[in-house]
């Protein structure tokens, strides 16, 4: 395993990192695997090296968090070392209520310590906004974080996926104000949605900011092509929305085209990619097969020429901004 450090942090972590999505509740997602199997995954992970993963509150409705943290704590891997993400912005239960979702102190403060309660733990590694909260002050959002962090209960505070104007707002104001600011930007990122190199990347490179990209096999296109049917592909309702142009299916050609003349599987050769991109840390592999975490760290020694970068880059056709917003959880 390879790690590297966390943007301009003193925090080292595993280039790869477990997202903890792909486990929870079936009755959530058609596609999610149960405790069971999360087990085999988890441990698998940290034989392989792996110390990041990244879960959420509102994945299955809190049940990943409680997988997530039930399992790490059985396996007796010390606390320190571990890097537990975890993120909050998504409601985490049916029905409506004013407060059931955003960036407001109160919905900030109570997440934190239910995501801890259901985590059992003391605290979280990085703490993210999952999503920019148009309806909520962003001075009231950091310092809600920052009261977090001067309370022991977060070690780092982390975002994902908004505009590049957004996030420079609030990194200046964070400084402005001397809270603590954000390490980094867990964003959509992959060969067939380059859209973050145009703006969110160069901004992270330039402040010194860790990119951990979410989707970094696109949901599987890059991994299976068109031609492998999974329950995921049949029922990802949100992933269908994200991709299918015709642009996008000729870069998987790319993709397959490249993986057939190394005699490598597809998906090492996409993560080749995006580990071999400016500024990423660490790509969020979701993984439903065993076979998903072995290829992911496989990766790592695979690396490209400037030519075969350039192969995989040269079909693509730009995209409408995908993945800021998301399907109610």
């Amino acid at each position: 395993m390879q790690y590297a450090k966390l943007g301009g942090t003193g925090l080292e972590v595993s280039r790869i990192c477990l997202g903890m999505m792909s486990y929870g509740n079936t009755t959530w997602q058609g596609w999610v695997l149960g405790e069971e199997d999360a087990r085999k995954h988890i441990h698998a992970a940290l034989d392989l090296g792996i110390n990041f993963f990244d879960t959420a509150d509102a994945y299955s409705r809190g049940k990943s968090e409680e997988i997530t943290g039930k399992i790490l704590r059985e396996a007796g891997v010390r606390r320190d070392e571990l890097v537990l993400a975890s993120k909050v912005f998504f409601p985490t239960r049916e029905g409506e209520g004013p407060n059931r979702q955003g960036l407001s102190r109160k919905r900030i403060l109570d997440a934190c310590d239910a995501s801890l309660t259901r985590l059992g733990l003391d605290y979280i590694d990085l703490y993210q906004i999952h999503r920019w909260d148009s309806r909520t002050p962003i001075e009231e959002t950091i310092e809600a974080l920052d009261s977090l962090v001067r309370a022991g209960k977060v070690r780092y505070l982390g975002a994902s996926s908004m505009a590049a104007w957004q996030f420079a707002k609030a990194l200046y104001t964070a400084r402005e104000r001397r809270w603590h600011t954000f390490v980094s930007m867990q964003n959509h990122y992959n060969l067939v949605y380059r859209e973050e190199e145009r703006e969110m990347i160069p901004l992270c490179v330039a402040e010194g900011l860790g990119v951990i990209p979410w989707s970094p096999l696109a949901r599987g296109l890059l991994a299976r092509g068109n031609q492998e049917t999974t329950t995921r592909k049949t029922t990802d309702e949100f992933g269908k929305r994200l991709y299918g142009a015709e642009s996008d299916q000729n870069v998987v050609a790319a993709v397959e085209a490249l993986a057939q003349e190394k005699d490598v599987p597809p998906a090492r050769i996409a993560l080749a990619w995006i580990l071999g991109a400016p500024g990423v840390t660490a790509p969020i592999i979701g993984a439903t097969k065993l076979e998903h975490l072995q290829d992911a760290v496989a990766a790592l020694d695979l690396v490209l020429t400037p030519e075969e970068r350039t192969r995989l880059e040269e079909p693509y056709q730009p995209h409408p901004v995908l993945g800021h917003t998301q399907p109610k959880a």
